[in-house]
């Protein structure tokens, strides 16, 4: 069977009919109708029997439709890729972050980047954790800002910075707050977690159980920007990145770092067969500068 083949037969089994196969691939009936008459002939089997004016797949197609979806699959992200590697043409930086870098860490690297080079332009999207691999494998971007380097993954990197996680509360739930606060010391707060949010979630999650310190937890939070936005509306207090909490400062809030500190890496990540620019290195520099409060 040829990608053809593959793609009628994948069409046919998830429309159930020549004519919605045909609809989906926007092509004509009878030429799905013959090319899959032509991929039964070379397979030596029937793929569908017709009954109510529906193909019903046979044992050996279900067999087989996992594997063709897995191959459509993988022909749907290079074609994918091909439409961004196009749409990417040109002085254009592409760029992902992770929410809480790309709150005004990153807006501020290429706000003072484009005063250098107003000539060059910008793709920039946030990505979570997870969909780190997806958005560089499929061609969506070019590099990615992350706090931790996915393992057993032939990736490119390097160093931007560093952040640490920080206590984030009203003034007038912690007015006697010491420069550094101890998490036992929000023990009688009502609290807002992050345990769920990656990797930093899990670095706060580990240094409870070290400690052995239970939290009244009301509130659980997919994203440090929700959990600020739940600080400031006087929900409880959280702990958060650095970025996300100076991104979201606002009158009546404060934030404190943790003792001991909990400090946490920046990389950029990128395919090893597609490596930085000179273009996209010197941005780098300057997005590393901004990190690190330069």
């Amino acid at each position: 069977m040829n990608l053809r083949h593959i793609e009628i037969f994948h069409a046919v089994y998830v429309n159930g009919t020549v004519s919605g196969a045909a609809r989906a691939l926007n092509i004509s009936q009878p030429s799905v109708s013959k090319t899959l008459r032509h991929a039964e002939s070379l397979l030596g089997f029937e793929l569908f029997q017709r009954t109510n004016g529906r193909l019903v797949p046979t044992e050996d197609a279900h067999a087989l439709f996992s594997d063709v979806a897995e191959i459509q699959d993988r022909v749907r992200i290079l074609r994918e890729a091909g439409r961004n590697l196009r749409a990417s043409a040109g002085m254009t930086l592409r760029i992902s972050a992770l929410p809480s870098l790309a709150l005004a860490a990153l807006p501020t690297a290429v706000s003072r980047f484009m005063k250098e080079r107003p000539d060059v332009r910008f793709d920039l999207q946030t990505v979570h954790h997870d969909d780190l691999l997806g958005k560089l494998y499929e061609r969506e971007t070019d590099i990615a800002i992350a706090n931790k380097v996915p393992r057993g993954v032939p990736l490119g990197q390097s160093w931007l910075g560093e952040g640490e996680l920080v206590v984030l509360y009203r003034e007038e739930d912690l007015p006697d707050a010491p420069p550094r606060l101890e998490l036992a010391q929000l023990a009688g707060h009502p609290f807002i977690t992050v345990a769920t949010s990656g990797p930093l979630g899990r670095i706060f999650t580990d240094e409870l159980e070290r400690l052995g310190v239970e939290l009244n937890v009301v509130v659980s939070a997919r994203t440090f920007y929700i959990a600020a936005a739940l600080v400031r509306s006087g929900v409880g207090v959280t702990v958060v990145d650095s970025f996300t909490a100076e991104a979201c400062m606002a009158p009546g809030l404060q934030m404190r770092p943790l003792k001991p500190s909990l400090a946490f890496d920046v990389h950029a990540i990128h395919l090893l067969d597609r490596p930085p620019s000179v273009l996209a290195t010197q941005f780098l520099a300057l997005l590393a500068d901004v990190i690190e409060g330069r």
